[in-house]
C-alpha cells in the first residue's frame, strides 16, 4: 500500500472509533430472513420493514437486529 493510502486507512480507523462524527439519515437493507427476504429502511428518523410482524407494532426482529448492529449510528425521531 502506498503512503497516501496508509494515511487514509489510519484516518478511517480513527473515524470508525469516533462514531459521534457520523449520523445516518437514510438506509436501505435487503435482509435475508429465515422464511422470506425483507426490505428494511431507516428514513425520516424511523425504521420501516415490509414483514407482516412490523405492521401495527413498528418493530420486528429485522429492525431490532439492525439496531443492535448499528448501535449509536442513528438518531430516531421521538414518537
Amino acid at each position: 500500500m502506498d503512503t497516501g493510502m496508509t494515511r487514509k486507512y489510519e484516518k478511517a480507523r480513527q473515524y470508525s472509533e469516533e462514531r459521534d462524527r457520523m449520523h445516518v439519515e437514510n438506509l436501505t437493507v435487503h435482509f435475508s430472513g429465515r422464511n422470506n427476504p425483507h426490505r428494511v429502511e431507516f428514513k425520516d428518523g424511523s425504521w420501516h420493514c415490509d414483514c407482516e410482524f412490523f405492521v401495527g407494532r413498528d418493530r420486528c426482529s429485522h429492525t431490532m437486529a439492525l439496531e443492535i448492529v448499528l448501535d449509536g449510528m442513528f438518531q430516531p425521531v421521538p414518537a
